[in-house]
Parts: C-alpha cells; sequence; structure tokens
C-alpha cells in the first residue's frame, strides 16, 4: 500500500523503562477485585499466623522432653527433692555453669517425661499446620481467579485497543512485534502476577510474624537475625539496577525475533524459490543470539541474588547457633526456644531469598507490562464527529477537493489534487508502483484524513460522517486477498452479516467463483482453514 515517503516497516524504539510507574499502574488492574484481594491479605495472615506459632509449640514440646531426660538423672535422689534444692547443691559443688543452665529448665526430680503434654502439643501443631495448609489454597485459589480476570481485562483493552488504532500504527509497527506484545507480554504479565503476589504476600507476612516471634523468644537473637535486611536490600537493588536494562533488551529481541519468523513464515514460499534461505537462516541467527545474550545475560545476573541470600542466611544462622548455645549454657534460654528460634530464622531468611530472587521475575514481568501499556497508550485515529452527517442512501457522486495530504510531515506527496467520479461512471487511477493510487482509496475509506482539503460524497464531507456510515456505502477489494477461518458462506457474507443466501449465491456469480464452490464436496458449507491453505489460489510461472 503506498505511496512514498510512507513511514517504513521496523521495529519501535523501546521509551526509558519506569519500573514504579509501571509496576503501580500494573497493580491498578487488579483494582476491580480489591475485596477479594483483601480476603487474600486475609487468609494470608491467618494461614502464616498459625504456621509461625508451629515452631514455638514444637520447641515446647522438645523442652518437655529435655527436662524429661534431665528429671531421670535425679530420680535415685529422696522424695520431695526439689529443683531449687538441686540447683543449690550444684552451686555449692563448684558447678556453677551445669547449675545457670539447669536453671533455664522446667523440670521435676524423677518425673520423667510428660508424654501426655507432649502428645498434646504434637497434635496441636499437627492441627495447626493442617489449618493452616487450608487457608494457604484458600487464598491461592482467589489469588488464580483475580489473576485470571486482570490478565482477561488487560486482554480485552488490548483487543479494543487495536480497533482504535489508525492504520499508520500497523504501517510502522512488523506484525510480528505487535504479536508479541500481545500473546507473550501478555502471558508473561499474567504469569508474573501469578506467581508473584501470592509468594510476595506470604513472604511478607511471614518476615514480619517470624520477626515478632523471634523478639518474643530473644530480643538479642533477633536483632543479629535483622541483619539480612539491610544486606538483601541492598544485595536486590545492586543487582536490579542491572538486570532491569537486559530484561527490556530481552522482550525488545524476543518482539523483533517474532516478527522475522512470521514474516519468513508467511513468505516461506517466495524464500523457497528466490533462493534466500541462507540469508533467512544467517538473519535468524543473527537474532536468535541477540535473545539469547540478553536472556542470558538477564538471568545471569538476577540469579545472583538468590545464592546470595542464602550465603547470608547460613551467616546469620551460624552466628544463631554461637550465641544462642552461650545463652543455654548460661541459663537465659532453653534449649527449645533456641531450637524454635533457629527454625525462625530458616523462616526469616527463607522469604526474605525469595523476595529477593523474584527481583527478576518481576522486573521481566514490568518490562512486558510496559511494552503492552505502550500499545495502550498510543494515539488512537480522531473519533466520529458527534453528531454525525449522512450522505444520501444512493450517494454515489464523489469529489476531491483541493486535498492535500503527507504520511510524514516533510515528505510531499498529494497537494491540490482535485477530482470528481460522477454517478455510472468508470474511473481508473493509473500509474508507477509509489504514485499514490492505494493512499487515495486509502484516504476515500477514511483510513487516513487528509491534511487539508475536502473529500465529498454527494457534497457531504466524508469527515463528517461515522467512519462505519462511510465504509458501508463503499466496496474495496484489496491487493492481498485474506480469508478466514470458517466457510466460504461466512466469508463471502463477512461485510454483511445480514446477507441472504440468495445475495450471497449472487456475490459469488457476479466474481465467477459460483461454479467451483459448486464443484467442492460441500459447496458454499466448505470450511476454509487459517488464510484458506485448503484451496488452490492457482499457480503460474
Amino acid at each position: 500500500m503506498g505511496g512514498p515517503g510512507r513511514p517504513g516497516m521496523g521495529a519501535p524504539v523501546q521509551k526509558p523503562q519506569n519500573f514504579g510507574r509501571s509496576a503501580k499502574r500494573l497493580l491498578g488492574m487488579l483494582r476491580p477485585d480489591a475485596l477479594w484481594i483483601a480476603l487474600v491479605v486475609l487468609f494470608g495472615v491467618v494461614s502464616v499466623a498459625l504456621s509461625v506459632v508451629g515452631p514455638k509449640l514444637l520447641g515446647q514440646a522438645t523442652n518437655v522432653v529435655v527436662a524429661g531426660f534431665v528429671s531421670m538423672q535425679f530420680k535415685d535422689l529422696p522424695a520431695g527433692v526439689t529443683k531449687a534444692q538441686i540447683i543449690q547443691q550444684m552451686d555449692a559443688s563448684g558447678q556453677g555453669q551445669l547449675a545457670d543452665m539447669l536453671r533455664g529448665m522446667e523440670f521435676t526430680p524423677g518425673a520423667g517425661i510428660d508424654f501426655a503434654r507432649l502428645g498434646s502439643l504434637i497434635l496441636t501443631v499437627l492441627a495447626i499446620y493442617i489449618i493452616s495448609a487450608v487457608f494457604m489454597w484458600l487464598q491461592g485459589r482467589i489469588l488464580n481467579i483475580v489473576v485470571q480476570r486482570a490478565m482477561h481485562r488487560i486482554r480485552m483493552l488490548v483487543e479494543d485497543k487495536i480497533h482504535r488504532l489508525p492504520l499508520s500504527y500497523y504501517d510502522r509497527m512488523q506484525r510480528g512485534e505487535l504479536l508479541s506484545r500481545v500473546t507473550n507480554d501478555v502471558d508473561n504479565i499474567g504469569q508474573t502476577l501469578e506467581q508473584s503476589m501470592s509468594q510476595v504476600v506470604i513472604s511478607l507476612l511471614t518476615v514480619v510474624g517470624v520477626l515478632i516471634m523471634m523478639f518474643l523468644i530473644s530480643p538479642l537473637l533477633a536483632v543479629i537475625a535483622l541483619v539480612t535486611i539491610p544486606l538483601t536490600i541492598i544485595i536486590t537493588v545492586l543487582v536490579a539496577r542491572r538486570s532491569q536494562k537486559l530484561f527490556i533488551a530481552q522482550w525488545a529481541a524476543t518482539g523483533v525475533l517474532n516478527a522475522r519468523v512470521e514474516e519468513t513464515f508467511s513468505g516461506h514460499a517466495i524464500v523457497k524459490v528466490f533462493g534466500h534461505q541462507k540469508d533467512v537462516e544467517t538473519d535468524f541467527r543473527r537474532e536468535n543470539d541477540a535473545v539469547f545474550r540478553a536472556s542470558f545475560g538477564a538471568q545471569f545476573v538476577s540469579g545472583i541474588i538468590m545464592p546470595a541470600m542464602m550465603f547470608i542466611g547460613n551467616l546469620v544462622y551460624v552466628a544463631i547457633a554461637v550465641v544462642g548455645g552461650l545463652q543455654i549454657a548460661s541459663g537465659l534460654i532453653s534449649i527449645g526456644d533456641v531450637q524454635a528460634f533457629i527454625q525462625y530464622s530458616r523462616q526469616f531468611t527463607q522469604p526474605l531469598s525469595q523476595l529477593g530472587s523474584m527481583a527478576n521475575l518481576l522486573q521481566s514481568g514490568v518490562a512486558s507490562a510496559e511494552r503492552v501499556f505502550e500499545l495502550l497508550d498510543e494515539s488512537e485515529q480522531t473519533p466520529d464527529a458527534d453528531p454525525a452527517d449522512t450522505a444520501p442512501d444512493e450517494a454515489s457522486h464523489l469529489a476531491f477537493d483541493d486535498v492535500a495530504f503527507r504520511y510524514l510531515p516533510d515528505t510531499p506527496l498529494i497537494d491540490g489534487l482535485s477530482l470528481s467520479a460522477e454517478p455510472g461512471s468508470t474511473v481508473a487511477i493509473v500509474g508507477p508502483t509509489g504514485a499514490g493510487k492505494t493512499t487515495l482509496v486509502n484516504l476515500i475509506m477514511r483510513f487516513y484524513d487528509v491534511d487539508s482539503g475536502r473529500i465529498l460524497l454527494d457534497g457531504v464531507d466524508t469527515r463528517g460522517m461515522t467512519r462505519a456510515d462511510l465504509r458501508a456505502r463503499t466496496g474495496m477489494v484489496l491487493q492481498d486477498t485474506w480469508l478466514f477461518a470458517g466457510t466460504i458462506r461466512e466469508n463471502i457474507a463477512y461485510g454483511r452479516p445480514e446477507a441472504s443466501e440468495q445475495d450471497i449465491v449472487d456475490a459469488a456469480t457476479a466474481a465467477y467463483v459460483d461454479r467451483f464452490v459448486h464443484a467442492l464436496p460441500d459447496g458454499y458449507d466448505t470450511v476454509l482453514d487459517d488464510e484458506a491453505t485448503n484451496l488452490s489460489a492457482g499457480s503460474g510461472s
């Protein structure tokens, strides 16, 4: 479709990425389901609250077992000897360190293990973990519904936007690049929301809940565990700054590669006929290598976060074990509490590591979201006039009145054109390729609006009419034929769904295809596949 100076077919330039703004806008897509999201958070709070209580109760169970074993060491003592008397005796005999450790334990000399209390604690922990798992499942179920609804809305916004974009947008955007945004990027957004939202909510709640329990057990050990937070933030920020650029490059390169694949596959026969397989393979290899380099770099850099977090967590684990052991020896804390604290330290560092490792997923999703938002923010075609003019029902006189038009402001194309097509006449517009023949048809159909002058249909300026009204009065045979998946009858009636059977047959007869259709086994009910590849379009040499 053409005319000199028409915008070239190239991949759009990437705008600077704004993570915060794009992420905020993406989360705004979830606003219609705010009540469901509140329920997700509530279920998450209940699930996490129950799960963080578990280690504390298990620590108490450990204390019961340890106290039972310690008490058995004094079974040979006379009945009625108390814990205080045993400790006093140890202090007097120079066993002060052992006495300090026993002070942190609750036991009755000679009583043995309290299996009733031990069983009660274990059953309580089991019930807590089961209920926590149920709430976790409910949270995941609801969140999945919320995310799928959000993706449905995004797809509908994209679909509606595509129909409101001017033809000039499709002229400058490669079809494969557009398909990549509509399919790959939208799917990546869905995967990001589905995988990250639940994990982010649970991880943040777990960090808060575990931190509370750690301070309740031992403020000193809790302060040691807190060292991981600033280290996690610093590492995540440093890595995110570098990997974000690589994720943008990854999805941009993916769009270019998809455009190349779509173009090559659509014109596969031509590529084969003219022997361009080697050239196509070279181009594909170059663009595939660009995707590989960007993807590998993004994943490699962002993948540094998890091992770094694990290393920090292990250091904190060692510090807690050493300090906790010293506190047990001093009688400041029980063995069960240290055991619980070590479990909490794992629960504390694990969500921090997960939050850090999710940085690459979030960056990838937000990069895709920005590409989709760029599509949604594209300038739309000028709205139809309201109220709109209308031409007479039998309108048949078309006139160009001093029309000027340019695809690019600095590239002249049409200036001062006036012509008239009288009713009942046949007008041919003849000229070499690029002279602007198709451009005139585009202006008549209002695929583009004129820069100045008027196009009149029986004296009515077409810019004052709705596009639907104008195009309903105009028949256009495109240079490139396209048949949709469906029956031959449905394809013929595509422009007039209300057409009768006779109208369809008359149209097919006028186009000299009626006889061919009747030769098919199913006639007008013959189902065409995508692009009608199951019909022969003829060949020539």
